[in-house]
């Protein structure tokens, strides 16, 4: 399973429909938090997204906005009794940010918060996938991260194996892990049963940024791109004077990347009634769209 719960969409400014800026990503039993606004503990228990488990937070900016649930989380953690170490990743400051937490409302946690400051291109190694941190362009010192899994075994051909002489077993494995096997004094390999890798699954999330072409190296043929869309098109002078992005421009950036789906969020308040002109602007440009509302949930199927 790979899944993302947004759990507030919102812009600067929480609306009634609107929490602020949190996303979470389900993999295989594994949760990871990206940015967490003012309220994300009560978001997650809303969706029953569940939160005690989370092991690692990837931190795009430290604006406000993004940050001010995280206090408030880790007292909750700490009162239900979690002793996991949990990992926040972020950009500069995120080792001077995490020092103070202890120091806000008399926070005594129970577990250990180590803080990771990353730079553009370190790369985050999990099982079985990888978080790759790159720059952004905002006003204060921010990270996109791109969630990319390793490349999946080629479908194993079992008719052909059993027609080979292969007994079902354990060879079944080493030829599924690439391995050649030998059977009645004859080496098979495991091209000869296993199909063509399949690529893995790629998310990316590019936080509050202006949309920029040095993304495109993260960003192609990825198969969902979540991004901010603070503005429509109308007000493209405005999102270029606060460092923020269009609908238009990232639609366009996601047709020149080869994105399967593109997310907006980070929608400002102007909108809360109605999202439809951000939608129209970034359909001129690339079709498969979506304004995600709090609490929208993507699963990604498997490559076939």
């Amino acid at each position: 399973m790979l899944k993302i719960i947004f759990l507030g969409t919102g812009g600067s400014i929480p609306t009634p429909n609107r929490g602020m800026p949190s996303i979470m990503i389900l993999r295989e039993g594994e949760r990871l938090l990206f940015d967490c606004g003012e309220g994300t503990q009560r978001q997650m228990m809303k969706a029953r997204s569940g939160f005690m488990d989370i092991g690692s937070m990837f931190l795009t900016h430290f604006h406000a906005d993004h940050t001010l649930g995280i206090p408030g989380l880790l007292q909750t953690m700490s009162l239900q009794g979690r002793t996991e170490p949990l990992y926040i990743y972020g950009p500069d400051y995120v080792e001077e940010y995490c020092g103070l937490l202890s120091r806000l409302g008399y926070l005594n946690l129970g577990f250990q918060v180590i803080a990771r400051r990353l730079s553009h291109g370190d790369v985050i190694k999990f099982k079985g996938y990888s978080v790759e941190a790159f720059r952004t362009f905002h006003s204060v010192p921010s990270l996109g991260y791109a969630l990319k899994e390793d490349p999946k075994p080629g479908r194993f051909n079992k008719p052909r194996a059993l027609e080979l002489g292969i007994p079902e077993g354990p060879l079944f494995s080493k030829l599924h892990r690439g391995e050649a096997v030998v059977v009645n004094g004859r080496t098979i390999t495991s091209e000869e049963v296993v199909g063509q890798a399949r690529p893995g699954r790629t998310i990316v999330y590019t936080g509050d940024t202006v949309a920029s072409e040095n993304f495109l190296p993260r960003l192609k043929d990825a198969d969902v791109w979540i991004s901010e869309s603070t503005f429509g098109d109308d007000m493209v002078s405005k999102a270029e004077e606060t460092l923020h992005s269009t609908a238009g421009t990232v639609a366009e950036l996601a047709a020149k990347a080869g994105v399967k789906q593109l997310v907006l969020t980070h929608v400002s308040s102007r909108y809360s009634t109605d999202t439809a002109p951000l939608l129209e602007d970034a359909k001129k440009k690339f079709e498969n769209v979506l304004v995600a509302e709090d609490f929208t949930e993507i699963e990604i199927p498997m490559v076939e």
